[in-house]
């Protein structure tokens, strides 16, 4: 390889910083170590596989996007909802994404600002089903809280529910507020 994986070799370093970034949403919540935003990143790519798999679209390109849908925040923060509000002017993820790929060989470069590109725009079932699992994640993390004992997250699961667009990912919501936490281990370990 020709190209200098020297800017490569310092995104995998500001991505990890990703791992000890909390979503800062949850602390409105009253929730006090909410999870990473890694943390989140990871379990939504899971979920985008499956949808994706459901709908009839590329898992792996559904995951793909998962992936790198908050890969902008190890340079902005996550910042939640409320805070965006008092914000400027909102910079596009897409502009964040070519300033972090700047200077990485060109193929890699291209293809992951093609990714961010096609999760922001929308338009394909793997980038809906991407963002379904975006708002599926957030709801079951907010189902974890809530069982743990946080009252006040009822709203997240609320309006995450209430923004899902695929059959899949909104009967898969219905099945995960009917399910306990916990009811995976009872089925495990062979209990009723």
């Amino acid at each position: 390889m020709t190209d200098d994986l020297g800017a490569v070799a310092n995104f995998l370093f500001e991505a990890g910083t990703l791992k000890h970034s909390k979503r800062t949403g949850w602390w409105m919540a009253g929730v006090r170590d909410p999870e990473s935003v890694a943390e989140h990143s990871w379990r939504t790519s899971l979920i985008a596989s499956v949808i994706a798999q459901l709908e009839g679209a590329d898992p792996a390109r559904a995951a793909l996007m998962a992936v790198w849908h908050d890969s902008q925040e190890a340079r902005t923060g996550d910042v939640n909802h409320l805070g965006k509000k008092y914000m400027g002017q909102e910079i596009a993820p897409e502009q964040v994404t070519a300033d972090q790929v700047s200077g990485m060989p060109s193929a890699l470069a291209k293809a992951v600002q093609a990714i961010v590109g096609e999760y922001e725009a929308r338009e394909s079932a793997e980038a809906i089903c991407a963002r379904d699992a975006d708002k599926l994640e957030c709801l079951l993390q907010g189902l974890e809280y809530k069982s743990q004992g946080y009252a006040n997250v009822q709203r997240w699961i609320d309006n995450s529910r209430g923004r899902l667009v695929t059959d899949t990912a909104k009967q898969l919501a219905d099945e995960l507020i009917a399910t306990g936490s916990l009811d995976w281990l009872k089925a495990a370990m062979g209990e009723r």
